[in-house]
């Protein structure tokens, strides 16, 4: 590996790279992103290393194991350039065809192409698919472009450009005038102005600076941050480097959380590949500029997502929060004066430095600039990372993107912002998503997390998830937050058994209302979301469950009540065989009885009819 020594030597080696690569070379690339490792996608990499190899085309046929590459719901991907042929939930037994057929025959494998959910339209180039139609891809434009281990596909493809331009040819204030034209706000979930901080801390009087990297994603079905570190992590340095230089800040921490091994190692890789490259260490391309970069892992505390909870966590304290003023801009790791982004908002960094702050602030809405990825999950047909441009509206991404619903099912609401974000009804599909507009509506944008809900969605069962899911999360330092939500759910869990008061709902929002005002940090603050959005735009659906003691989603299983209708009933005796308490009774090929003080509401004998005699209701 060569040692850049100095910014004429970078330019040449990334030259003599491109140089060397043949554009028209065949490519396998297969997705090796969140949604496929659990799917096998290491399997068929290797059904692919195998077969290339007993077909003669090992060194003829490029291999790479990429990063996600966005339809999840698909998975395995595999994307074959420089066709663009994109294949869609691929086996290791689907290989020797695929190789047959497209690598040395160049023909399509009609069975592995996309299939709109709804219209059953095919297509079999990815610019053809309409989930990828409506994005705009800049965080996660190399995803499925790179082998994520090489530092060579990274500088191929301008990696490093920026810091070079920012280097040789930009002061720091030069870079944080850049940040703040661009209109970047932090996407871990304020969305505080990122040039305002690193204007703050860069004003800071200290001689000792710090760059943290917020990798603590711990919201439930949000994976946006992880599949940067684990498809791109370059960028990730790359901008934190650059943040470094503008502030004046010498060591860096990624913080991950423990339960993503894969991006810790690519993580890992990345920074010895940028230390033996001078990328890091002291004079970096002899511009003067010390800098270098440690991993911190985290142990899964979700409140270690909260920057001065993360800080202690990174001391090696109990991760709690601590109140604010005075801010990590000012006073934070150690002690000194700290900037904290999280993933995506690093990796813009380089793109906005090598694009310019006028093309990123043309992108997006007035007073939220550029792009957000989402991890949109749930009931939609297509889940997946999404990167659309601020302002597009939920219905784009949950109709266009995301392929609508099953036939059978009614949209009820998009949870957005994570846990401590708010339910979305209906009536707000056509919403541009963006900072303003979600806090509007009740919900925040968080870090990127978007679940779609369909009618078989109990929303006071999901608030009641919610809550109980920040609950255990709560670190307890303050009373408002550990208390607030104990009552909640305790509150929830009374009108889900059916004792539900009408009172519950007046004294729910009293509650939400102290815990937004009086927590200690923002996970306190936003905890109440999930309460209060349901029962603002979903107030009959509580009433429901309250006066009339029913859970038409059929979900809350104390409110359920089943039945046998003896027209239909066969007495085939299945449901006598399932049920565990002997509440069924009646002789073979006779209508059966269903006992319902001794019925237990499991649902068993509902799933075990194939008459549809049994009613629930």
């Amino acid at each position: 590996m060569p040692k850049f020594e100095s910014v004429d030597h970078l330019q040449q080696y990334r030259r003599q790279l491109q140089a060397s690569r043949d554009p028209n070379q065949p490519q396998v690339l297969v997705c090796s992103g969140p949604g496929c490792l659990p799917m096998g996608s290491i399997e068929v990499a290797a059904a692919f290393r195998e077969e290339l190899e007993t077909n003669g085309l090992k060194g003829k046929v490029l291999l790479k194991e990429c990063g996600c590459q966005g339809l999840c719901a698909r998975a395995v991907k595999v994307l074959i350039r420089p066709q663009e042929i994109a294949y869609q939930g691929v086996t290791a037994e689907d290989v020797p065809e695929i190789v047959e057929a497209t690598l040395k025959n160049g023909q399509v494998v009609e069975r592995l192409i996309y299939e709109h959910p709804v219209t059953h339209e095919k297509a079999a180039f990815k610019a053809d698919i309409p989930f990828y139609k409506g994005q705009m891809p800049i965080v996660l434009r190399k995803l499925d472009l790179i082998d994520p281990k090489s530092l060579d596909d990274y500088l191929a493809l301008g990696g490093y450009r920026a810091l070079r331009k920012a280097l040789t040819g930009m002061s720091p204030e030069d870079l944080i005038d850049a940040i703040e034209k661009s209109g970047l706000r932090g996407r871990g979930g304020g969305g505080f102005p990122t040039g305002r901080k690193w204007r703050i801390c860069q004003e800071a009087l200290s001689d000792v600076k710090y760059i943290i990297c917020n990798g603590d994603e711990g919201d439930p079905g949000a994976f946006m941050d992880r599949a940067v570190m684990e498809g791109d992590p370059h960028a990730v340095l790359e901008g934190m480097i650059i943040g470094g230089y503008a502030i004046g800040a010498k060591q860096g921490y990624i913080y991950v959380r423990h339960e993503y091994p894969l991006a810790v190692t690519h993580l890992a890789k990345a920074i010895d590949q940028a230390r033996e490259y001078g990328f890091l260490g002291k004079n970096i391309l002899r511009s003067g500029f010390d800098f270098d970069i440690k991993i911190s892992r985290g142990a899964g505390a979700f409140v270690c997502g909260e920057e001065t909870a993360l800080i202690a966590s990174i001391e090696g304290y109990i991760g709690e929060p601590t109140p604010r003023p005075p801010y990590p801009a000012e006073n934070g790791l150690f002690g000194f004066p700290t900037i904290i982004n999280n993933v995506e908002t690093w990796a813009n960094v380089p793109e906005i430095i090598n694009m310019g702050a006028e093309w990123f602030a043309s992108i997006g809405t007035e007073n939220s600039k550029g792009t957000k990825v989402f991890s949109l999950v749930g009931a939609v047909n297509q889940t997946g990372l999404v990167e659309v441009p601020m302002g597009t509206t939920l219905r784009e991404i949950v109709f266009e993107l995301g392929g609508g619903l099953r036939p059978d099912r009614q949209f009820k609401a998009v949870q957005t912002g994570g846990p401590s974000g708010g339910c979305i009804p209906e009536q707000f599909l056509d919403l541009p998503v963006d900072y303003d507009s979600l806090q509007s509506v009740g919900s925040i944008m968080g870090s990127g997390g978007m679940i779609v809900m369909d009618n078989t969605s109990c929303v006071v069962d999901v608030a009641r998830y919610f809550i109980s899911f920040l609950h255990d999360e709560s670190c307890g330092k303050c009373t408002p937050c550990r208390e607030g939500t104990k009552h909640l759910m305790h509150i929830l869990d009374e009108i889900i058994a059916g004792r539900g008061e009408e009172g519950h709902l007046a004294l729910m929002e009293e509650l939400c209302a102290t815990m937004a005002s009086a927590s200690i940090c923002g996970l306190g603050m936003s905890a109440p979301n999930p309460v209060r959005s349901t029962i603002k735009y979903f107030h009959d659906e509580y009433m429901a469950h309250i006066r009339d003691k029913k859970c038409h989603a059929l979900v809350c299983r104390p409110l359920l009540k089943y039945t046998i209708d003896p027209e239909t009933c066969t007495g085939c005796l299945a449901c006598v065989r399932e049920c565990p308490v002997g509440a069924i009774t009646g002789k073979k090929k006779l209508p059966q009885e269903l006992d319902q003080e001794l019925c237990v509401k499991c649902g068993l004998c509902y799933e075990a009819c194939q008459f549809e005699a049994v009613k629930v209701e």
